[in-house]
């Protein structure tokens, strides 16, 4: 793994290396010939770099010079970020304010010492470079210019383990098996929920009893099932379908599931297991359970879930409570990953360090089983008791978290940490952790109000230079940390959530670099800074604010800006006038902005927005907002309007010109809304209709049937609606019965094409 991090990196840096906006700023600075020969070196370690994933499980010395290269492939990152940061410090200066503020920022940013300065760098990381090129010849390292990718995807299970993996759940499985053996009395299928925190071993034990031969032979049909967060009705039943027949019907409709979904478990007694289960909708758990209950006598369901709730809701047996591992095999797994066969009698003071470092983990297998990998490429005694003494183990958690362990092994070895998650609850500065300044990431949080942190924070980012993200969770502090203003590397910036801080001080707009900056729902920000037009990088913003207005040649002036939010600003009765300079914007959110009473008429020249969302604002007036004359052809593909009192019709501006390529529209808690224009017919592309809580809303306009690219079509709370949509007794049937699936007041019907 160490090699394909590497190799990411190295590839990185390459990409950045090649492309034309830094080839422009080599030309400028002169330095071309500096980074060619960096570069080249860069690219003759990279090709070795798939064969020293091969090797390094064998050779140690190996492994570091691989945490050497990620180092020197970081160093390069920061220093080519060092000309980024130049050039975008420039582009402020050109902006035309010549005034003391801008030409401050370039007081310590003199062109040749700049170049004298970085000149020393690029000579310094390229014999940095040289060195480790040199070096690699003695491991005969084989050249290839392919390179194996990481892969990140959701966490997704299936049926099979390696039983020998699995240590100190032999009486739980023998629990499980009693339970599945027993006879039933009743006609509700039994439902047992093993419950545990994440990484505990829940699935673990569910594979063991799965694959058990006692219970291949017991049941005729088995079958496995991960649920994961979306607990949808129809995609479960497709996963049912396929683990029990292999058979693929993804383009089926629910009534011709449930029909193959019969066939399937009738006459069979079934065991089901249904792994990682989120889930906490009562309806759609019994939905699911009777759509299963057509087994044969004797079929059981096991539940896995985190949650307690989750086990109430579906359990027809007390839930099984899955305990943490003993001290003993806790430490037998740490040392399976940990060490080779044999290697516990060759590496004593290991197994000793290992021992020190099990109870830490608090016997939860995930935990024991991230370290014990994670140690396996390491034979330095040094290294193993680093892990065992960081800091990280000092800090204060909840009974049962498994975070330290998790946090220690985000970015490989706790040496050459990157990311890290740091709780100051309780803390003080002399246990903050020493190794802070190669850190990429910091996340910040603390349950107490003041305590040390107000003096804490500071302390961290000034050991952390080189931060690309700095989130504040849940922090309560009443100034942002001056500090801040000196690190020009960061890119992400979010206080979301504290109600305490009232200012946020001008030296942000230093941050050249920052791409998205969250001030959402911190409800005491009395305005925005005002030289935020600064932030040319800035393509993400959030924003909480007391104003009442928004000045010009603020946000406005944010070219880059790719997505703007506006949360609970009560007092926000105007947006800015010149928001027609976003002209790269793709998502615009406002929600919960009561005193707001228009929309700025620059809105319908936002020809890239996709999203627009309107939420919960009590005096807005959609009819006040843009002409439609001179509407602009649009790009929008979704949109929600939600809780608007004075709305009773829908103008046609909201669509912003985007007839043809809409593809989602809410209309929820419309109190007033009367009736649905005529334009109606035009969204050619509509796929999702969702009508909610809109109870003065009588019939569906005329034309709906000329919308058959219309895929769902929900109406929840509209009864003089709903009753005229009803199917084949309906007066509005026959405009949306080509619908596939349309759902009436939490009752779902589904018909077919061409019925």
């Amino acid at each position: 793994m160490p090699a394909v991090f590497a190799a990411n990196v190295a590839g990185k840096v390459l990409g950045k290396l090649g492309s034309s906006a830094f080839q422009e700023i080599c030309l400028m600075w002169g330095v071309q010939d500096e980074f060619h020969k960096l570069k080249q070196v860069l690219i003759a370690i990279k090709a070795v770099l798939v064969d020293a994933e091969e090797q390094q499980a064998r050779n140690q010395e190996l492994t570091l010079w691989l945490e050497k290269i990620k180092n020197a492939c970081y160093e390069v990152e920061d220093l080519l970020d060092e000309f980024e940061i130049e050039a975008l410090r420039r582009q402020v200066l050109e902006l035309g304010n010549t005034g003391r503020k801008v030409r401050n920022l370039f007081s310590t940013s003199n062109p040749l010492s700049f170049r004298f300065r970085m000149g020393w760098k690029i000579r310094k990381t390229n014999k940095m470079l040289d060195d480790i090129a040199a070096s690699k010849s003695k491991f005969r390292l084989h050249e290839t210019h392919e390179v194996k990718s990481v892969l990140h995807r959701e966490r997704e299970t299936y049926s099979f383990v390696k039983a020998s993996d699995v240590i100190g759940r032999d009486e739980d499985k023998e629990n499980i098996i009693k339970f599945l053996m027993n006879p039933t009395d009743g006609e509700d299928i039994p439902v047992l929920p093993i419950v545990g925190i994440g990484g505990i071993g829940k699935t673990a034990l569910a594979q063991l009893v799965f694959h058990d031969e006692r219970v291949q032979m017991h049941f005729d049909l088995n079958i496995w099932v991960c649920v994961t967060e979306d607990f949808d009705v129809k995609q479960l039943m497709i996963k049912i379908i396929k683990s029990a027949t292999g058979m693929k019907c993804k383009d089926m409709n629910k009534e011709e599931l449930h029909k193959v979904l019969q066939n399937c478990l009738n006459g069979n007694r079934c065991l089901i297991v249904l792994d990682d289960v989120w889930n906490e909708d009562n309806k759609k758990w019994i939905e699911l359970k009777d759509l299963l209950a057509s087994g044969d006598e004797g079929s059981k369901i096991i539940v896995t879930t985190r949650s307690s709730n989750v086990a109430i809701i579906t359990g027809s047996t007390p839930q099984y409570d899955l305990k943490n591992l003993s001290h003993g095999n806790s430490l037998s797994l740490f040392l399976k990953l940990a060490l080779r066969n044999g290697e516990d009698k060759q590496y004593k003071n290991l197994v000793r360090i290992g021992g020190e470092i099990v109870p830490k983990c608090k016997g939860v297998a995930l935990a024991l089983k991230t370290l014990g990998s994670m140690l396996r490429s390491t034979r330095v005694e040094r290294n193993w008791e680093l892990v065992r003494d960081n800091e990280i183990w000092e800090l204060e958690h909840k009974e049962n978290d498994i975070l330290p362990a998790l946090k220690l092994s985000y970015d490989q070895l706790p040496w050459n940490v990157r990311h890290l998650w740091l709780d100051l609850s309780g803390q003080t500065a002399s246990k903050l952790p020493n190794n802070l300044g190669h850190l990429r990431t910091l996340m910040v949080t603390s349950e107490e109000r003041k305590a040390n942190t107000e003096f804490l924070i500071p302390t961290c980012i000034s050991k952390s230079k080189h931060l690309r993200v700095l989130d504040f969770v849940e922090s309560s502090f009443e100034q942002l940390p001056n500090n801040i203003r000196n690190l020009k590397h960061l890119r992400y910036l979010s206080i979301a959530g504290n109600e305490n801080i009232k200012k946020i001080p001008n030296f942000i707009w230093n941050l050249q670099s920052l791409q998205a900056l969250n001030l959402g729902l911190c409800k005491g920000i009395e305005e925005l800074p005002k030289d935020i037009r600064y932030l040319i990088s800035l393509r993400t913003l959030l924003v909480t604010t007391r104003q009442t207005d928004l000045q010009e040649n603020g946000i406005g002036c944010l070219s880059c800006l790719r997505m703007l939010g506006f949360f609970g600003c009560e007092n926000l009765k105007h947006l800015f006038q010149d928001m027609q300079r976003l002209t790269a914007l793709r998502t615009l959110v406002i929600d919960e902005c009561n005193s707001l009473v228009s929309l700025p008429q620059g809105l319908k020249h936002l020809t890239s927005l996709e999203t627009l969302a309107i939420a919960s604002c009590e005096k807005l007036d959609l009819c006040m907002g843009p002409e439609v004359e001179g509407m602009e052809d649009g790009k929008l593909r979704k949109l929600l309007i939600q809780g608007l009192p004075k709305m009773e019709s829908l103008p046609q501006w909201v669509l912003l010109g985007s007839t043809k390529t809409l593809q989602e529209l809410y209309i929820l808690e419309l109190k007033n809304l009367l009736a649905l224009p005529s334009w109606f017919q035009h969204l050619v592309s509509l796929q999702r209709l969702v009508i909610r809580n809109c109870p003065k809303l009588p019939y569906l306009p005329e034309g709906m049937q000329h919308l058959t690219a219309l895929k769902q079509l929900e109406i929840i709370g509209c009864p003089a609606l709903s009753q005229r949509c009803m199917e084949g007794t309906g007066e509005d049937w026959s405009k949306i019965a080509h619908v596939p699936c349309l759902y009436l007041n939490d009752l779902e019907t589904s018909t077919t094409d061409g019925e």
